[in-house]
């Protein structure tokens, strides 16, 4: 099956999400804001007051660095957008999305299966992922303007709150489902249920580096 094409609010409703599919290319219209580790530390642990018309202006959270600036006047400047590995805040996420209504998780790299079941099923929330390396100014296209920046002076602009007005912003990838199944576990599982056959009638290799193998099930993935 080809995969679906669909264009997303940042502010879905439930039913909106609950029809998403793994590997559903999806591009984002309305309000995003970016939030990593440094938001979250501050909004969380130090208690910091999460810009109060957030929740009802957006539901989509970017693990993003953006390549941006604030100009002399005030203005924004940003080029790309380049996501940040999601892993990394897999532990702030529970609480973030109780207190900010979150549904649109967006990042690269992924959580483990486990992470998606215990946080994000229980909040309604789903996974989306960059699509391979080097798109962040192809994402930065659909950026048509910045609404505001938050926290820039006290956590730098790489870790600041950016929130962005997104026009058709993607190609992103639907990675995990309102019942935590996950996409690249799913495709993992496929492939290594064919890695001996793709391998069939090749000759071990001649050289070898440190540590390689000619058993092929040591290279599966889980």
């Amino acid at each position: 099956m080809k995969p679906r094409h669909i264009t997303l609010s940042t502010t879905p409703s439930a039913h909106d999400i609950a029809g998403l599919r793994l590997g559903d290319i999806v591009y984002l219209d309305g309000l995003m804001y970016t939030a990593r580790e440094g938001v979250y530390m501050r909004a969380l642990e130090v208690k910091a007051n999460i810009p109060e018309e957030l929740p009802s202006q957006s539901a989509a959270n970017f693990h993003c660095s953006p390549a941006a600036a604030i100009r002399e006047d005030g203005t924004f400047d940003m080029g790309a957008v380049t996501a940040t590995a999601s892993f990394r805040f897999a532990k702030w996420l529970p609480e973030w999305m109780a207190k900010t209504g979150a549904k649109l998780i967006i990042g690269k790299g992924g959580m483990s299966s486990k992470d998606y079941k215990e946080y994000f099923v229980p909040n309604g929330a789903v996974y989306l992922s960059t699509v391979g390396y080097g798109t962040g100014a192809l994402l930065g296209r659909g950026v048509e303007k910045v609404e505001a920046v938050h926290w820039h002076e006290e956590l730098g602009l790489a870790q600041a709150m950016w929130v962005i007005k997104c026009n058709h912003m993607g190609p992103f990838i639907v990675a995990s489902d309102l019942e935590g199944n996950c996409l690249f576990e799913r495709e993992n599982a496929r492939i290594s249920e064919k890695i001996t056959r793709v391998y069939e009638g090749t000759r071990p290799a001649v050289l070898k580096r440190f540590g390689e193998t000619d058993d092929r099930n040591d290279e599966l993935i889980g």
